[in-house]
């Protein structure tokens, strides 16, 4: 184990032998770290944290701190933290909170850039990249392939599906579908996350049924009940874009606050 001696590790704590750890860094008696995990210099690691294989968290990072709701009593929440995550300098990621899930969760192979606040309760999915200065309130959710512009905040208990992308400086106060684009403060909705996609190797078919779906939810003047029978019947004239329709109607289904327009 390659520890700095000025590093602090609590005998509590449960490293596994190839993690290293910076100068400096404090990490606390609930917290474990698989292994490959590099810790760069003055970062605190505290609560009860799990840490996956093969993060890099890099400077001043506040990894498992006590969550900012004033319902927090000190109850032994968690932090769980997937795999292949990249942490910048400054990020704060809290413990969850008992009144919902008690534990905030992030993915695998996130790409979670400086300065962004990911606050308890969330669930972050894989792959998805958090631009400096992205703010997520309690009880928020991103589903896998997600981009977050810098200097976006998303309000509490907002969802956003997958393959979605929130351009800069953005206020997300509902829920935006999968694979849409949207930015704005108002948010609306742009189009279709079709650079995303491509890059995804979405087929051909499949860009096709994710416009159609789209068209059907925002250029037809359709109720949204409407929309979602439509949308629902895709899945027989698309059948290659099956997947697309199930997640694009499980998620209309779930959203609680409405749905970005």
């Amino acid at each position: 184990m390659k520890i700095h001696p000025t590093a602090i590790v609590d005998p509590g704590a449960e490293l596994d032998g190839s993690v290293t750890v910076g100068p400096y860094t404090l990490i606390g008696p609930h917290v474990k770290i698989a292994a490959g995990t590099t810790i760069a210099g003055h970062v605190v690691i505290e609560g009860h944290t799990t840490i996956g294989r093969d993060n890099r968290i890099f400077q001043f990072g506040s990894i498992g701190a006590a969550n900012q709701d004033k319902k927090y009593q000190g109850e032994p929440t968690q932090l769980v933290i997937g795999e292949g995550n990249t942490i910048r300098e400054f990020v704060t990621l809290h413990v969850g909170t008992v009144q919902d899930k008690a534990v905030t969760r992030i993915g695998d192979d996130n790409w979670i850039m400086a300065y962004t606040h990911i606050a308890h309760d969330c669930v972050v999915g894989s792959h998805t990249t958090l631009a400096n200065n992205a703010t997520l309130a309690g009880h928020v959710e991103l589903g896998d392939w997600v981009t977050i512009g810098g200097l976006t905040g998303i309000h509490q208990f907002v969802k956003v599906g997958a393959h979605a992308m929130v351009g800069f400086a953005s206020a997300v106060s509902q829920d935006v579908p999968p694979f849409m684009l949207v930015d704005g403060n108002p948010l609306a909705v742009r189009g279709v996350n079709v650079v995303g996609l491509k890059r995804r190797e979405f087929s051909a078919a499949r860009i096709a049924a994710v416009r159609q779906m789209h068209k059907l939810l925002y250029r037809e003047g359709r109720t949204l009940d409407a929309a979602r029978a439509a949308i629902a019947d895709l899945a027989h004239a698309a059948p290659e874009a099956a997947g697309d329709v199930a997640l694009m109607a499980g998620f209309l289904a779930a959203a609680s606050r409405g749905i970005a327009r």
